[in-house]
């Protein structure tokens, strides 16, 4: 996905309605995407995707290009939306009773990186990564594990965890970029 031209951003950020409506229309299907990804249900994402385009709305003047890409941006706020939800009282309680189906779905989704990636399109990016960088990106990005937990799931130190993440992610943009 290309990112967005400056004017585009500069309207939504004027709050010109007509903006916003595009920019729903170009990142709303893989922000989806990312959202359910973590919390594995249609209904509670296609929530969680209008609390996020809201924010957008609320917040646009908040972005600044010089710290990175719009489109980064938005998945941030869609991935931290997500992320809280899970951690919510309200949510908890609710997946208390949770079908079998779901089981099988986190089972086959814990080692099943491939369909979480094609999620927002970057499948072929983390291909070229080293597998260790697979793993970390996986449960932290796609998986919405903190870097605790992923420390505790690898069994590696926090301050390994937090250093490969961000080599990961440096060789990610690198990749990206060329």
């Amino acid at each position: 996905m290309q990112e967005q031209p400056d004017g585009l951003i500069a309207e939504l950020q004027a709050k010109n309605p007509k903006a916003f409506e595009r920019i729903y229309e170009r990142y709303s299907e893989s922000t989806f995407g990312v959202i359910n990804s973590i919390v594995h249900d249609k209904h509670t994402s296609e929530e969680i995707l209008q609390d996020v385009f809201i924010k957008i709305w609320n917040n646009a003047e908040s972005y600044n290009s010089s710290k990175g890409r719009f489109f980064t941006w938005v998945l941030n706020i869609a991935r931290n939306a997500a992320i809280d939800k899970t951690r919510s009282k309200a949510y908890k309680n609710k997946k208390k009773n949770l079908t079998a189906e779901y089981f099988v779905d986190i089972i086959e989704e814990k080692t099943n990186l491939s369909s979480k990636v094609d999620a927002i399109g970057i499948k072929k990016y983390i291909k070229a990564l080293k597998p260790y960088c697979k793993k970390i990106i996986n449960l932290l990005y796609f998986q919405g594990f903190t870097q605790a937990e992923a420390s505790e799931e690898l069994d590696m130190p926090l301050g390994t965890i937090k250093t490969k993440n961000r080599n990961c992610m440096n060789k990610l943009r690198e990749i990206l970029t060329t």
